[in-house]
């Protein structure tokens, strides 16, 4: 009996040595929380910077630039469209008229009417066709213009030529271009002297006015992380 306790008591001694040698494992540090996505910035509706290789002119009522879109295949040679830095796609807004030239006294003599169709493209600067946009529209009398431009030798210091009809176009680009061209393609105009076509390089065949763009600009840099001393 007294050896029975004994063991035991060796057995309990032993077992509370391990417990008391046995070390926890050591507590892992909490992981970091990921940083929260920065906000996008919100989108912005702006006038872009452009080239146009020929302005016809300021409206008179409007107080809108005119500008003339000639015909080609190449994009440098079209109205040339620049884009912020920017993030995701742009929306490209204008305007897209037709060319009518005014004559008073066609007006008189009854045979001012004409009908035009004027088609363009918005390409990328390696001839890429991002869209086409068409404007159809009818003149009649002077009524039918958009606006008059100055700058010219009529009456009233006007030209001659002047925008009719209005179609708004909106085209959305995509996200890697920083820059695009807008070119002539077609031109069919219905006279009463009778139908022809127009696409010959370097002719103007429409007008756009009011151009603007909408982008989101990119995202600001992310802060560095702070660094964290060692213990």
């Amino acid at each position: 009996m007294r050896r029975a306790v004994a063991i035991a008591l060796v057995f309990t001694a032993t077992a509370g040595l391990a417990a008391q040698t046995k070390r926890p494992p050591a507590a892992k540090p909490a992981p970091e929380p990921a940083p929260a996505p920065a906000p996008l910035p919100p989108l912005e509706t702006v006038a872009p910077i452009m080239a146009c290789p020929a302005l016809l002119g300021v409206g008179i009522t409007t107080k809108l630039s005119f500008c003339d879109v000639l015909t080609g295949r190449d994009p440098a040679a079209g109205v040339l469209v620049r884009l912020p830095p920017h993030t995701g796609p742009v929306t490209l807004t204008f305007n897209l008229h037709n060319r009518h030239t005014y004559s008073e006294e066609q007006m008189k003599a009854g045979r001012a009417y004409a009908r035009y169709t004027g088609t363009i493209g918005v390409l990328t600067m390696d001839n890429t066709l991002i869209s086409r946009a068409v404007v159809q529209s009818e003149f009649r009398t002077a009524s039918d213009l958009v606006d008059r431009i100055g700058g010219g030798a009529g009456p009233g210091g006007v030209k001659a030529v002047a925008p009719t009809g209005s179609e708004p176009v909106s085209i959305t680009i995509p996200e890697g271009e920083d820059q695009v061209s807008i070119l002539g393609e077609t031109l069919t105009q219905e006279r009463l002297d009778g139908p022809a076509t127009y696409t010959s390089p370097g002719r103007p065949i429409a007008i756009i006015s009011n151009v603007m763009i909408e982008y989101r600009p990119p995202p600001p840099p992310a802060p560095p992380k702070p660094v964290r001393k060692k213990r």
